[in-house]
């Protein structure tokens, strides 16, 4: 696996966390318990903190990246996902909050100081705006994202089923 400290930050790492051979992570990243980051995804800490809950699936081909600190944003961007947080193949998240048990569509972009409280599914190649905030327990869809309707408890039950099935299949990765 390329797990990689950059200057003086090195990557945390829980218990039972696999990390694809061919994914990487840099920098000032924490990852919890039992999560997954898979092929070619890209975990990049390198100039502000990068938070990964536990039992959270980083998908193939998956971008995460933050924002410095600097003149046009004095105190930057971090990128913080929760706990039970499935994110779909090819997703872009930068600097944003992602709250606990949701759902990220394959291809979606989820900008700079976005909130994504918990219990949202967001459907595949939506755009989420810089600054926006999603509201918990809704379907969103669409570039820029729009509430479409309240989750079924079905739809509920899914973030659960979601994490615990790769949390089984990160460790048939991890069993060899």
């Amino acid at each position: 696996m390329s797990i990689r400290s950059f200057e003086h930050h090195s990557p945390k790492l829980g218990e039972r966390v696999f990390v694809d051979p061919t994914a990487l992570v840099v920098g000032q990243v924490t990852i919890g318990d039992d999560s997954s980051i898979w092929p070619m995804a890209t975990v990049r800490g390198d100039v502000h903190t990068i938070s990964i809950g536990a039992r959270t699936s980083i998908q193939d081909g998956c971008v995460l990246h933050v924002t410095h600190a600097g003149p046009y944003d004095p105190e930057g961007h971090d990128l913080s996902i929760g706990n039970d947080v499935t994110i779909g193949h090819k997703a872009m998240i930068h600097g944003c909050t992602i709250e606990d048990r949701c759902l990220i569509g394959m291809g979606t972009v989820v900008m700079d100081s976005a909130i994504i409280h918990s219990e949202v599914i967001l459907g595949a190649n939506s755009l989420v705006p810089p600054g926006r905030e999603l509201e918990g327990g809704f379907l969103w869809v669409g570039s820029p994202a729009r509430k479409v309707r309240p989750l079924t408890d079905e739809e509920k039950q899914f973030f659960s089923y979601s994490a615990g099935n790769y949390v089984k299949l990160k460790d048939r990765h991890l069993a060899g």
